[in-house]
């Protein structure tokens, strides 16, 4: 991992420690998902009530990842299939931890950005990025890799496969606005999104 990697893997682990720091100071405890027993994730914590259980980000390589199948969470089979290698940056991103969706706001607005919740949802993501990506090829576009959505509908956040840079993008359309030079770039200019009311 060059050392621009492990910059990234440490701002995300920085970022998504604020995000439940955050999360406790207003609410008084951490963030609640819906339980699903269909839908177990190492970032699920326990109860809250009947329904709902606290969740945070964990890191993949915590130990408490999934039954020592940390070589199965890389994108080789993407790069596969695709016949292309994806900017280590997005595999560096996917691959740090596990989480839901973490809300925040960038210059451009609020957006959502996008992980893993479990082994089967890296999986299914792997899936919805090679579908991205044969879409862009189809239409003869440079391949990006999303990683977030904004609150505007059919507008993505994602990644210059090429050049690392950050771009706002339309789904089926070609990137039209730069937001940042690289990921760590990106994730820095960040702030947590005041949580109004509670999810």
């Amino acid at each position: 991992m060059t050392s621009t990697n492990i910059t990234l893997a440490q701002t995300l682990l920085n970022f998504s420690k604020d995000y439940s720091q955050q999360h406790i100071e207003q609410f008084g405890h951490l963030p609640t998902v819906e339980h699903d027993e269909q839908w177990l994730s190492p970032c699920e914590l326990g109860p809250h009530d009947e329904s709902q259980h606290y969740w945070q980000p964990v890191a993949m390589d915590s130990g408490e990842s999934i039954d020592n199948k940390e070589e199965s969470l890389s994108f080789s089979n993407v790069e596969s299939a695709l016949n292309l290698e994806l900017h280590q940056d997005i595999k560096t991103y996917f691959t740090t931890i596990f989480s839901g969706d973490i809300e925040a706001l960038c210059e451009e607005g609020e957006l959502s950005l996008l992980f893993a919740w479990n082994k089967e949802d890296f999986d299914r993501l792997q899936e919805n990025l090679i579908g991205h990506i044969l879409m862009k090829q189809k239409l003869k576009q440079a391949e990006t890799i999303f990683f977030a959505v904004t609150d505007e509908e059919d507008m993505i956040i994602s990644l210059d496969n090429n050049s690392g840079e950050v771009w706002v993008e339309r789904v089926g359309c070609k990137p039209h606005k730069k937001l940042s030079d690289s990921l760590v770039d990106f994730i820095s200019q960040l702030t947590q999104k005041s949580l109004l009311t509670e999810k």
